[in-house]
């Protein structure tokens, strides 16, 4: 009987600091929660979009992140080295560089349309000031941007 007592006892103990009434039972003080992660920064709509369309028009050869690929560069480390000018001959004319070609997206509106974004999230992640992954919090896309997309994409 008196063995059962200390085993329903100890249940009782075990549940209450599961629970979290730890703090009411001696010998299960709760530990102290860590205070929540700090929000990722805000990140311009150009960010976002350039992280957009980084995803869908260059990540096959770039890599995930602009980490780069099995035949193409790692772009957060090019990006250190180009300026401006330099990166937009480059997407615009393509480049030939021993056995590796990156092909002209002069033409290409999907790209066009949408380099001065790219630039600037390549440049955000090249700079250290957009880690790897989605963007979080995504801002609304504004409406002069969204006016100037429909010109550009001729819709």
């Amino acid at each position: 009987m008196k063995s059962g007592f200390r085993l329903a006892s100890l249940f009782v103990l075990v549940l209450a600091a599961a629970l979290g009434a730890g703090n009411m039972v001696p010998g299960f003080a709760q530990q102290p929660t860590a205070a929540p992660a700090a929000a990722t920064p805000a990140v311009s709509w150009e960010v976002f979009s350039g992280y957009k369309r980084y995803s869908g028009n260059c990540q096959v050869c770039h890599g995930t992140d602009a980490l780069g690929g099995t035949f193409a560069p790692n772009l957060t480390e090019s990006l250190k080295r180009l300026d401006h000018e330099a990166f937009l001959e480059v997407v615009v004319n393509g480049k030939t560089e021993g056995t590796l070609t990156m092909p002209s997206f002069g033409a290409d509106p999907n790209v066009m349309c949408y380099i001065e974004d790219i630039y600037a999230y390549l440049k955000a992640r090249s700079d250290g000031k957009v880690g790897r992954g989605r963007p979080d919090p995504q801002p609304k896309k504004p409406a002069d941007v969204a006016a100037a997309e429909t010109a550009c994409m001729g819709l």
